[in-house]
């Protein structure tokens, strides 16, 4: 049974950082693909950040260089440290894992619960 659990959500200033983690169990976050994609009111879910196996990244356009999407293996967590956060951050933010290469792709097999992250 794999379960992915997001937390480090919050609320902050515009200009302000957040790191939000999401813990694997029931799956290797190693040898899997995993990506963070969030929702905001009244918007579809969209990609934010992927990262394959061997730790390369892919960002959504409006978060580059200011998103970093990372892992720990020997925790079996994904971290998405986000920094210069803007009010169009705002949303609910979901964790997301398969054992296809989906990079920013909506149709991942697994999902979190979410964190919200809300930026004023």
């Amino acid at each position: 049974h794999v379960q992915l659990v997001e937390s480090g959500g919050g609320s902050v200033q515009a200009g302000g950082s957040l790191r939000l983690s999401c813990t694997a169990s029931g799956y290797s976050v190693s040898t899997g693909y995993m990506a963070w994609f969030r929702q905001g009111p009244g918007k579809e879910r969209e990609g934010v950040a992927a990262i394959d196996t061997a730790g390369a990244p892919t960002y959504t356009y409006a978060v580059q260089g200011r998103f970093t999407i990372s892992k720990d293996n020997i925790k079996n967590t994904l971290y998405l440290q986000m920094n210069n956060l803007k009010p169009e951050d705002t949303a609910m933010y979901y964790c997301a894992a398969d054992t296809v290469n989906l990079q920013l792709a909506r149709h991942y097999r697994y999902w979190g619960q979410g964190t919200q992250v809300t930026v004023s």
